[in-house]
């Protein structure tokens, strides 16, 4: 229950005032340079795997176990986006531009604007761009919209959904490159498509100079694919499944972030594997929070979320995917319905 003398709209200073005294706004450069520093190793270490053999089956593990580097690249961009590292924005955007461009082939700008709007408005219909998916739809209304071939996957969107995360890395490129010729304007315009054309001269430049041809085509493949699946894997059980908001509704931001997101229960391989962002209502309540306190930071904001009666919501890694896919089979109901029959007599 909420205090006397508090209201739903006052609440959040408060709970910001606490995490606040116990330290957890800091920023952490120590623990960004050390993951940075973690991820060039290992990146060397699958590049230097390309040089060592043509064995196909080797190149596969190693396309692997890349995918999972570039994902863990990704969420140090995802960090210094979102100025958790360093203290000035100067020094963040560098190491995102490096990270994003430079490392991953996708565009610091236009993720950032992209998840702003997000955090700004999250599952909000007509505001959220993660829930403005042509092929998925999270509401029955957004369903019975759809019409040929969108409609077709979306009635069966359930049975598609882990495939489609197969395709994110392409997806990545195409937001960025439609980003890059439609900003003109955005100050980082010209490095972008630098380091953007950069990455991919290296990236197909290293790969087809250490294999032959068709072994290096299938590294790509399921490099980038992997890549694209883990990165959007991680990133899916965060709101999917969870409270969808129309414009007129009335939550306070405290409320709005808490009941649109869903944490991930923690482990150590858990933390790792996610990057921080299983503990998703920690991070929309507090983005610029490294996430390297978000384990401390659960306890305070857990603990007053229930003396405030507002839910909050945890789960295992399966049953997040189960909930997920579950209620995308629910929303994909009408469009899988028959026609009610009508009696021909008279």
């Amino acid at each position: 229950m909420t205090d006397s003398g508090t209201t739903p709209s006052n609440l959040y200073p408060i709970l910001k005032r606490q995490v606040r005294d116990a330290g957890l706004l800091e920023r952490a450069p120590g623990f960004q340079t050390w993951a940075i520093a973690r991820n060039l190793l290992m990146l060397a270490a699958g590049v230097a795997v390309l040089f060592t053999t043509d064995l196909w089956w080797v190149q596969l593990i190693n396309a692997a176990f890349l995918a999972f580097v570039f994902g863990q690249i990704g969420f140090v961009a995802h960090d210094v986006g979102h100025r958790q590292a360093f203290a000035t924005p100067r020094k963040n955007d560098r190491v995102g531009l490096a990270h994003t461009n430079l490392m991953l082939g996708m565009g610091y700008g236009w993720w950032l604007a992209k998840h702003n709007a997000h955090h700004a408005n999250p599952n909000q219909h007509d505001h959220d761009p993660d829930i403005d998916i042509p092929v998925l739809a999270f509401s029955r209304e957004d369903a019975l919209e759809r019409k040929g071939f969108l409609r077709f996957m979306v009635k069966h969107q359930a049975l598609f959904f882990f495939p489609l995360l197969l395709f994110q890395a392409l997806h990545l490129r195409a937001g960025t490159i439609e980003f890059l010729l439609r900003e003109r304007t955005w100050k980082y315009h010209t490095t972008e498509w630098v380091l953007f054309i950069a990455h991919h001269v290296l990236l197909f430049g290293v790969v087809f100079w250490a294999l032959p041809f068709w072994t290096g085509v299938m590294f790509l493949v399921v490099q980038q694919a992997l890549f694209g699946f883990y990165l959007a894997s991680v990133f899916a059980p965060n709101h999917k499944g969870m409270l969808v908001l129309d414009d007129d509704h009335d939550l306070d931001f405290l409320h709005q972030q808490v009941l649109t997101a869903r944490n991930v229960r923690s482990s150590r391989w858990v933390d790792m594997w996610y990057g921080g962002l299983n503990y998703q209502i920690e991070h929309h309540l507090f983005p610029t929070m490294p996430r390297v306190h978000l384990r401390k930071a659960q306890g305070i904001i857990k603990s007053f979320c229930e003396q405030h009666g507002i839910s909050y919501y945890e789960t295992s890694v399966l049953q997040s995917y189960r909930e997920i896919l579950e209620y995308l089979h629910e929303v994909s109901a009408p469009l899988r319905q028959r026609p009610a029959r009508v009696d021909a007599t008279g």
